[in-house]
């Protein structure tokens, strides 16, 4: 069964959601908005912390979509 757990050090409503498969266990890191899920990696997790270059990578896709949001508003 996936489980998600919140990631507050990327950004608020940004949750890591592990799923177990055979070979691997997957992560998807993610932001819950109001009128949307936006899906900001999809990795396989090798190790008990998340790669600071994920945490930075996801941070700087956040920073991007927001901007483009705010541009449409």
């Amino acid at each position: 069964m996936p489980h998600s757990r919140p990631m507050p050090g990327i950004a608020p409503r940004c949750h890591e959601l592990r799923i177990p498969d055979e070979g691997n266990t997957w992560r998807i890191i993610y932001r819950v908005d109001p009128d949307a899920i936006v899906i900001l990696e999809v990795f396989a997790k090798k190790t008990g912390q998340t790669p600071e270059h994920v945490k930075q990578d996801c941070r700087r896709r956040l920073r991007q979509y927001d901007l483009i949001n705010r541009r449409g508003q």
